[in-house]
C-alpha cells in the first residue's frame, strides 16, 4: 500500500482537486455518502486550523494517482480518532470505486494503534467490519424538490405540517413579519446562535461544546469558507427585526447537514426551530441539494421532519499493541452505557429528566451570580455617576492586587 502521510496544508492543489472530484461523482458510483461535507478537504482543513493533531493519509492506487483520502487525529501515542469525533456526523476515507485495502495496513502506515470512530459513512469496506454498533441517521431527501416533500410529509402527518405552517403564519402577526435568511452573513448572528446553544446545553445538563474554544475558532473558520464545492452555511428566522431561531450546517454540492440548530426560548410557543427547518429545506431545494442530513440522535423533530434514514455506525479499528487495548477498555464500557441509555425509553426518560433538573439548578445559580454582579456594577455606576470619586476611605485598597 503506497500511503503518504501530511498535514492538511502540506496538500497539493491538484491532490484537493482528485479529493473533490471523488465527492461530486461519490452519488454516481453508488457510495452517496461519500458526498457529505464532513469528509470534504475543506472541513479537514478548517479543522487543522484550530488543532494541531490533524493528519492525511492520501493513498495511492497502482498507477501512482490517489486512491484514498483518510483524514484522521492523531495523539502523540498513536490513538487515532475521526476527524471530529464528537462534532462530525460522517466519517471516514473517501475513496475511488473499486478501491480495497485493509485496516491493519492502513493504521500501520499511519502510525495509529487503534482508530475511534462514531459516524463512519456505510462506503468504508476496510472499516466495516470494525464497528460494534450501528445507528439511523434521519435525513430529508429533496431530489424531487420541496413540492414533492412537503406532499409526502402531508400525507404522513397532515396535522404536523398544517400546524407547523399555521405557527409560521401566527408568528408573523403576532410579533411581526416573519423573514427565512438562508444564508446570512452577518458574524455577529454566529455568535447569537452560540450563545443560545450554550443556553440549551446549561437548560438541559448536557455539556457546553461551545466552552471549548477551539470548537468556537472552528465555527468561525467555516463560516468564512465558501466555495463551489463547499460551505458553511448559517441561516437565520427572523420575525419583524429580532432573530427567533437560527442554524449552522455545512453544505456540499447535494447534501446540506444539519448540525447546530437553536432558536430564543421566548418565542416557544411559535415552534421556530421547526419552521426554520421547513423553510431551510425550501431553501436547499432551490439552490440544487438534494439532502438534509439530520444527523444521527433520536430527536422528536427529527421524526417528525425526516423522509428516511441512512446508516452510521461507531467502533474501533485496531493492531494488536498495547495502546489500542488500553484505550478500548476505558472507552469501551463508557460507549456502552451511553448507547444503552439513549437506546432504552425506560432509562433515557428518567436519565433526561436528571440532566434538566441539573440543568435548571445550573442556570438558576448561574442567573443569581449575574444578577450579584448587576447589582454591584449598578452600585459603582451609581457611585462615580458624576465622575467623581469615591472618598479615600471608601475606595478598595488595591496595593496587593487584591480585587475582591
Amino acid at each position: 500500500m503506497d500511503v503518504t502521510v501530511c498535514r492538511p496544508g502540506e496538500l497539493t492543489a491538484a491532490e484537493r482537486a482528485v479529493w473533490t472530484s471523488l465527492q461530486a461523482k461519490a452519488h454516481l458510483n453508488g457510495a452517496p455518502q461519500l458526498g457529505n461535507p464532513f469528509l470534504a478537504p475543506e472541513f479537514a482543513l478548517a479543522v487543522a486550523r484550530c488543532r494541531s493533531d490533524v493528519r492525511i493519509a492520501v493513498v495511492r492506487g497502482a498507477d501512482g494517482e490517489p486512491a484514498a483520502f483518510f483524514p484522521y487525529q492523531r495523539t502523540a501515542f498513536g490513538v487515532g480518532r475521526a476527524i471530529g469525533l464528537g462534532l462530525s456526523d460522517c466519517q471516514g476515507l473517501v475513496h475511488r470505486p473499486g478501491f480495497a485495502f485493509e485496516s491493519g495496513e492502513l493504521l500501520r502506515a499511519c502510525g495509529l494503534s487503534v482508530w475511534e470512530f462514531d459516524h463512519l459513512a456505510a462506503e468504508q469496506p476496510g472499516f466495516g467490519g470494525h464497528a460494534t454498533a450501528s445507528f439511523a441517521s434521519p435525513v430529508i431527501d429533496l431530489e424531487g424538490g420541496f413540492e414533492e416533500y412537503a406532499s409526502q410529509l402531508s400525507a404522513r402527518s397532515a396535522s404536523f405540517y398544517r400546524t407547523t405552517r399555521y405557527k409560521d403564519r401566527k408568528l408573523g402577526r403576532r410579533v411581526g413579519e416573519v423573514r427565512y435568511v438562508h444564508d446570512e452573513r452577518d458574524p455577529a448572528m454566529l455568535r447569537v446562535l452560540m450563545a443560545w446553544k450554550s443556553a440549551q446545553y446549561r437548560r438541559t445538563g448536557r455539556s457546553d461544546r461551545f466552552a471549548k474554544r477551539w470548537i468556537v475558532h472552528l465555527l468561525h473558520q467555516l463560516f468564512h469558507t465558501r466555495s463551489d464545492s463547499f460551505a458553511g452555511r448559517l441561516s437565520v428566522l427572523y420575525a419583524g427585526s429580532a432573530p427567533v431561531a437560527a442554524h449552522f450546517g455545512l453544505r456540499s454540492e447535494r447534501v446540506h447537514t444539519c448540525w447546530f440548530p437553536a432558536y430564543d426560548p421566548q418565542f416557544a410557543q411559535y415552534s421556530p426551530g421547526l419552521v426554520m427547518h421547513l423553510r431551510m429545506a425550501e431553501a436547499a431545494a432551490a439552490e440544487g441539494v438534494h439532502q438534509l442530513d439530520l444527523g444521527r440522535g433520536e430527536k422528536a423533530y427529527k421524526e417528525s421532519l425526516k423522509t428516511g434514514d441512512l446508516t452510521v455506525h461507531e467502533g474501533w479499528a485496531s493492531r494488536a499493541h498495547p495502546v489500542a487495548l488500553g484505550h478500548r477498555a476505558r472507552r469501551v464500557p463508557l460507549r456502552a452505557l451511553r448507547n444503552t441509555v439513549q437506546t432504552t425509553p425506560a432509562l433515557y426518560r428518567p436519565a433526561d429528566r436528571l440532566l434538566r433538573g441539573v440543568g435548571a439548578l445550573r442556570t438558576a445559580r448561574a442567573g443569581e451570580r449575574e444578577g450579584r454582579q448587576r447589582e454591584h456594577t449598578d452600585h459603582t455606576d451609581d457611585s462615580g455617576a458624576a465622575g467623581a470619586r469615591a472618598p479615600e476611605a471608601e475606595r478598595p485598597d488595591t496595593s496587593r492586587g487584591d480585587r475582591g
